[in-house]
C-alpha cells in the first residue's frame, strides 16, 4: 500500500501509515469506522492531535518539568522493553527439535482422561447397602436412582455425564477411575453422603498426534528458550552492573 500523505499540519505531513496505526489501536471498534465517512473522522482525529502538538510546541509545554519526567519514564519503559524484543526476538523453534520434544513427551501431550458415570446418592451406608442388594436382585440403575437418589440427577437416571479427573470429589473420582465399563460400585461415602456409582464408559484420552499439536509444542518450547534467555541475560547483567536492595 501507498504511504501516501493525506494531511499536512502545520508542514508536518499525516500519512496513510499514521492511519493503518490509528485504525489498528481501536481494536475491535474499529469497525465502527470502515467506512468512508469513518475514515474521514479518523483523518480529522489525526489532524486535531497535530493540532494540539502544535499548539503545545507554542506554548512551551515540551519545556515543563512534569512533561519531562513523563517522556523520561516513558522513553526509559520503550528502551526497556525493546532491548528484551531484541534479545528474545531471534529465538525460534524448528519444526524438528519440535518433533523430538513432542516424541520423548508425549504424555505431556496426552488429552485428558475422562468418564461418564451414574450415581445413587443417599444418607447412610446401610440404606446405600439396601439399595444395593434390590440392584443385584434384578432393579435396573435408573430405576433404583429416580426411586431413591436424593441428587437431582435423579431424574435421568442418576446420569452425570462426562467429567474430568478434578471435577468430582476425591474418594467419587478415584472410585470412578478405578472400575471398569457397566461395574456397579460398592457404597463410596464422601462428604455428601453414600454413594453407589455405575460406570458408562471411560476415555483414557486419546494417543497425540504431532501435527494436531505442533503449534502447542512450539509454543512450549518457545517459552522455555525465551526463559533461558532471559534468566541467562539476567545473572550476566547483575554480575555487569552494581546492584544495591535496601
Amino acid at each position: 500500500m501507498e504511504n501516501k500523505v493525506i494531511a499536512i499540519v502545520d508542514g508536518r505531513e499525516i500519512n496513510e501509515s499514521h492511519l493503518v496505526s490509528l485504525v489498528h489501536s481501536l481494536g475491535q471498534n474499529a469497525a465502527r469506522f470502515a467506512s468512508e465517512d469513518g475514515r474521514q473522522k479518523l483523518i480529522e482525529e489525526l489532524v486535531t492531535q497535530e493540532l494540539f502538538y502544535s499548539d503545545a510546541m507554542e506554548n512551551g509545554l515540551n519545556k515543563d518539568e512534569e512533561f519531562i519526567t513523563a517522556a523520561e519514564n516513558m522513553y526509559s519503559n520503550l528502551l526497556k522493553q525493546y532491548a528484551l524484543s531484541k534479545l528474545l526476538g531471534t529465538v525460534s523453534v524448528s519444526d524438528e527439535e519440535a518433533l523430538e520434544y513432542f516424541n520423548n513427551h508425549k504424555d505431556t501431550f496426552r488429552a485428558a482422561a475422562t468418564a461418564r458415570a451414574q450415581h445413587i446418592l443417599v444418607d447412610s451406608k446401610e440404606k446405600a447397602e439396601e439399595i444395593l442388594a434390590e440392584i443385584n436382585a434384578g432393579l435396573t440403575f435408573e430405576d433404583a436412582a429416580k426411586q431413591y437418589s436424593s441428587c437431582p440427577s435423579s431424574e435421568r437416571g442418576g446420569d452425570l455425564g462426562e467429567f474430568g479427573r478434578g471435577q468430582m470429589v476425591p474418594e467419587f473420582e478415584n472410585a470412578v477411575f478405578s472400575m471398569e465399563v457397566d461395574e456397579v460400585s460398592a457404597p463410596v461415602q464422601t462428604q455428601f453422603g453414600y454413594h453407589i456409582i455405575k460406570l458408562v464408559s471411560i476415555n483414557s484420552g486419546a494417543e497425540p498426534e504431532f501435527e494436531a499439536t505442533k503449534d502447542q509444542v512450539k509454543q512450549f518450547l518457545m517459552s522455555a528458550k525465551h526463559n533461558d534467555i532471559y534468566t541467562a541475560k539476567q545473572a550476566e547483567l547483575k554480575a555487569k552492573y552494581t546492584v544495591e536492595m535496601k
